[in-house]
């Protein structure tokens, strides 16, 4: 289902371990074998990151997680992706460092999703793995807010599975006690897949306050053509209608050069304006306040932005896949600035995945 691929972060199961029996042990033979054995990954990544001028620099750990999916019968299946560790979170409980917990019901074009989950914002940018994104490259609308959040989902997917139709109502993102605000997001979600393009598109509703909604319009758009892909997103925010308080537009080129390089790039403007009755960071500050803020602050991005000025981000990068069979170790360098801080911040490192059932797998052989 191409909307669950998008909303859920955990993979696809690849495992080739089948079970005959079911539960009850009745023989299944006959019938539609299902893998039942999971998929878990332990995703890490590492880093160097330095600011060029010097202010701020060094090695570090920048995200540990731990995916999961799996299948309970023909119909039922589940996915998690738990933060183990990541760099710029300040979670306090196990569930705040859960990305994803989920569990899913298909029956025929129709698939039903109950449990923590991303939250249906048309862009490619939130659409990402965190440890596919890079910090300082990405806009300050999807830095500043939380985009998983508890719920339900209803999917409906076309029989030639090109097109998926979503509706989704989850805990707001200005919900800061799930269990006692009583606000909600409801969203509405529409995902194409053609061989030169692929669309996520969404409508938003995020009550800020009981009643009253921050309305969004995002469309986000990739385009193939042979090793190059351009990807394009625009996020519409505003307490009226018309969503046009706050806009964040990023244009994301790559080339994928043979299965080892991966060039890529991003350029992307923000504006927001003054006196919104809402603030996704949750601080609520003066633009007096903003502006001594980011006075003082010394990272690569700035710390709020400021109404009536024009913020430009942008990047690129190389990312280069020394495996010839897979994808689970990547070595990559990203150069990253804006115009409001005009800092540039260079940053080289690693991913790898581990494939936990798989080496269980081989370590039971050697037994």
């Amino acid at each position: 289902m191409l909307l669950i691929a998008g909303s859920a972060v955990a993979q696809e199961v690849n495992s080739s371990a089948q079970m005959q029996m079911s539960s009850s042990g009745e023989d299944v033979s006959a019938k539609e074998i299902v893998d039942y054995t999971p998929s878990i990954l332990l995703d890490s990544k590492f880093g160097y990151n330095g600011i060029v001028s010097g202010g701020a620099a060094g090695f570090g750990g920048e995200g540990l997680y731990l995916d999961i999916e799996g299948k309970i019968s023909k119909n039922f299946s589940y996915s998690l992706y738990q933060k183990l560790f990541t760099a710029n979170s300040e979670d306090t409980s196990v569930f705040d460092n859960t990305d994803c917990l989920t569990l899913n019901y298909d029956v025929g074009g129709f698939t039903f999703i109950a449990g923590k989950q991303g939250v249906l914002l048309g862009s490619f940018e939130d659409d990402a793995y965190d440890n596919d994104s890079y910090y300082d490259m990405n806009s300050m609308f999807y830095n500043s807010w939380s985009s998983n959040h508890w719920g339900i989902q209803a999917v409906w997917t076309n029989k030639s599975e090109t097109s998926s139709v979503a509706l989704q109502a989850t805990n707001s993102p200005f919900s800061y006690r799930p269990k006692e605000d009583n606000l909600y997001a409801y969203n509405l979600g529409w995902r194409g897949s053609w061989d030169w393009y692929e669309s996520f598109w969404s409508a938003n509703m995020f009550e800020y306050e009981k009643g009253k909604f921050v309305n969004l319009i995002a469309m986000g758009n990739m385009f193939y053509a042979g090793n190059l892909t351009l990807g394009l997103d625009c996020i519409m925010r505003g307490a009226d209608i018309n969503c046009n308080d706050e806009i964040t537009i990023h244009f994301m080129p790559s080339y994928d050069f043979g299965d080892k390089f991966r060039l890529f790039g991003k350029l992307g403007w923000e504006r927001t304006n003054d006196d919104l009755p809402y603030d996704f960071s949750g601080e609520y500050l003066s633009t007096e306040e903003k502006i001594a803020a980011n006075e003082e602050n010394l990272a690569t991005i700035p710390a709020f932005l400021i109404a009536g000025q024009d913020y430009w981000f942008y990047g690129a990068g190389l990312e280069y896949f020394p495996l010839k069979e897979n994808k689970s170790v990547r070595l990559h360098a990203a150069w990253m600035s804006n115009n409001y801080t005009k800092r540039n911040c260079v940053n080289i490192g690693l991913t790898w995945k581990v494939d936990l059932m798989k080496a269980f797998k081989r370590i039971a052989c050697k037994k």
